[in-house]
């Protein structure tokens, strides 16, 4: 009897870390482990929504809120001069203005961000993030992220691989010159055996130091069949004309499982 017992214990021991985490992310997002609860949560939710309206208080709802939502996410182009900053070649193109310079600094009409960095957390786990930003201007960007991370298996030595798209439009709400805060809307995918989209929102900042050196920061939220599909990076850069070196901190969160990850790589910026 004790030797099935043991059997037993050993082939349940097998089956909890045969499941990789990127496997659990994938399972997740396929909604096989999700629970109703949330479908139970927002039925009563929507249930009880209609009470909390009130008529009388439409001028508020339809006039003053999105003027407020207006100027607190585009701005006021008539009183807030670092609206009005231009877009850099490159940072430190002149030994001081980071993205943006003032407006007597000469105008691009479009700049083309890309970077690349090695994702490393063990080495079972790893992967690699290529960045793409295309500024038409210096009032809105277009960024696509790609993420492809992989998986060693310690029992059967086979790869695991997932992969994360993020598309978004980006808008820098700050534009100083050493100094931008902006934010990001659009989607987020996931490819593999999942293929589903979600809705994408996100922020992001960069300060710029002496010695050509910044600090950028960057994070997403989304979610795919209720399950969080999040990102959160923050990188030191050297700036040496066109180019930058980074290094950084990089956290991924696909489900439930969480994902870190010390980053490495560089990029360039071109007109």
């Amino acid at each position: 009897m004790k030797n099935y017992l043991y059997v037993l214990i050993l082939f349940l021991s097998f089956s909890s870390f045969s499941q990789s985490k990127i496997d659990q992310s994938k399972n997740e997002m396929n909604g096989r482990s999700h629970s109703s609860r949330q479908n139970s949560n927002d039925s009563g939710r929507s249930n009880n929504s209609d009470r909390y309206f009130d008529t009388d208080d439409a001028t508020f709802w339809f006039f003053v809120v999105p003027r407020l939502a207006f100027f607190s996410f585009i701005g006021d182009y008539g009183n807030e001069q670092h609206l009005n900053n231009n877009l850099t070649d490159y940072p430190y193109y002149n030994v001081e203005s980071g993205n943006y310079g003032n407006s007597d600094s000469p105008k691009k009409d479009i700049r083309l961000d890309i970077e690349d960095h090695l994702l490393y957390s063990n080495n079972h786990l790893y992967g690699n993030h290529l960045k793409v930003k295309i500024r038409p201007s210096h009032y809105f960007y277009l960024q696509s992220d790609f993420h492809q991370i992989f998986e060693k298996n310690k029992l059967d030595l086979t790869t695991d691989r997932l992969s994360v798209f993020y598309f978004n439009v980006g808008y820098d709400r700050v534009r100083l010159e050493n100094f931008n805060l902006g934010w990001t809307v659009g989607t987020s995918y996931i490819g593999n055996e999942v293929k589903k989209a979600g809705v994408s929102v996100g922020i992001n900042t960069e300060m710029f130091f002496s010695h050509k050196i910044s600090v950028s920061a960057h994070a997403k939220w989304s979610a795919i069949n209720g399950n969080p599909v999040n990102l959160y990076d923050i990188q030191m850069r050297y700036h040496n004309k066109r180019f930058f070196s980074s290094l950084g901190f990089e956290h991924l969160k696909m489900g439930t499982p969480n994902y870190n990850f010390i980053t490495l790589g560089g990029g360039i910026y071109l007109n």
